[in-house]
């Protein structure tokens, strides 16, 4: 799809020599991925701080305003400490200690209301310009409504942990972080959709590009279960787990029923997000050695190899990253990468649909 295809009848009527009539909507689109991969760094560091669960309600209005007194500060706190996380893990924590943790999440609420008029406004004024068409339209409200389901998915997963766990249930972390990447995804694929491309001969590559990109987003999800079942903090050899290639059937299947062992038996957790870790690279190294022999030299074949340099980057970063003992920094560098990841398997994948 050409540029001109892009273009409502009212855009091309204003700007017929426009060199690049929808460059501004493509440079919104990516300046928008930008904020949605600073905003699942803010949410790892979030979780990694412990900072998830400081504040126990959700005011999309009044919590904007963070705490201006020390008596409000005391007030914010005492709340706090009626949940099992302050009295199980933190009982002995000081009010400096609960502010920093505070403002983590603080930061992150804000950040998500950051992006939400960040999105709403220029999509509002592209819109009365008409300079979108009319799938361009539906396409971008979706998203729209979807970054408004995040901020309602965001408050289902941290309510979760504020009357009988010591965290949020690591299903609705998978869920809220999922949601979070498939919105960027988006953003990039339809951002890359707007800039016209010369045809690549790549036929067949097709199907690989977009087994990709999924088999990347299920891993990703995969990774949110590892991290909110701290599952990362145990096994940490590799390749072995406890010595074994392959964890011994009673440690993997011991809950019941056998399903619950997918999402709360933390053996089989970091064992999947490993066996998901190898299909990813062993498939990207495939589609870059189909794509070198079906379209060599081409925009293709130096993408593939792109996607495949980082899939084995990222799998570096995890077995370093398991092997510390996931420190803040390797956990928050493994999550940005994933992104990283991501963000080329769109790419890629979009130019060859």
């Amino acid at each position: 799809m050409t540029v001109v295809d892009q273009l409502s009848p009212a855009a091309l009527a204003q700007a017929p020599a426009a060199r690049d009539p929808l460059g501004p909507v493509r440079l919104w689109l990516w300046s928008m991925a930008g904020l949605i991969f600073a905003m699942v760094i803010v949410g790892g560091a979030t979780r990694l701080t412990e900072s998830g669960l400081s504040i126990t309600e959700w005011k999309p209005i009044a919590g904007v305003i963070p705490p201006l007194s020390e008596a409000a500060w005391l007030v914010e706190f005492e709340k706090y400490k009626q949940i099992p996380q302050y009295q199980q893990l933190f009982p002995t924590m000081t009010l400096g200690e609960f502010q920093t943790i505070f403002y983590w999440e603080w930061g992150h609420r804000i950040l998500g209301r950051i992006i939400g008029f960040a999105f709403a406004l220029p999509l509002a004024y592209f819109w009365l310009r008409g300079a979108l068409t009319r799938g361009l339209k539906w396409r971008l409200t979706g998203l729209l409504a979807l970054g408004g389901l995040q901020g309602a998915v965001g408050w289902w997963m941290v309510s979760s942990g504020l009357t009988k766990r010591v965290e949020v249930a690591p299903e609705r972390l998978m869920v809220h972080l999922l949601l979070a990447s498939i919105t960027f995804a988006a953003i990039v694929w339809i951002a890359v959709g707007l800039k016209p491309a010369a045809a690549e001969a790549a036929r067949g590559l097709k199907a690989g590009a977009l087994g990709l990109l999924a088999l990347v987003l299920t891993q990703i999800g995969l990774g949110a279960l590892v991290a909110g079942s701290r599952a990362g903090l145990t096994y940490n050899d590799w390749p072995f787990m406890a010595g074994h290639l392959v964890p011994p059937m009673d440690h993997l299947a011991r809950l019941e029923p056998w399903w619950l062992n997918f999402l709360e038996n933390i053996t089989l957790i970091q064992f999947q997000h490993r066996l998901a870790a190898y299909a990813l690279l062993a498939l990207a190294l495939w589609h870059m050695v189909a794509a070198r022999r079906i379209a060599p030299a081409s925009r293709a074949a130096r993408r593939a190899t792109a996607l495949a340099g980082l899939v084995a980057t990222q799998a570096v970063i995890g077995v370093v990253t398991l092997m510390l003992v996931v420190p803040i920094w390797a956990g928050l560098l493994h999550q940005a990468f994933a992104m990283v990841v991501l963000a080329m398997a769109a790419v890629h994948a979009r130019r060859l649909v």
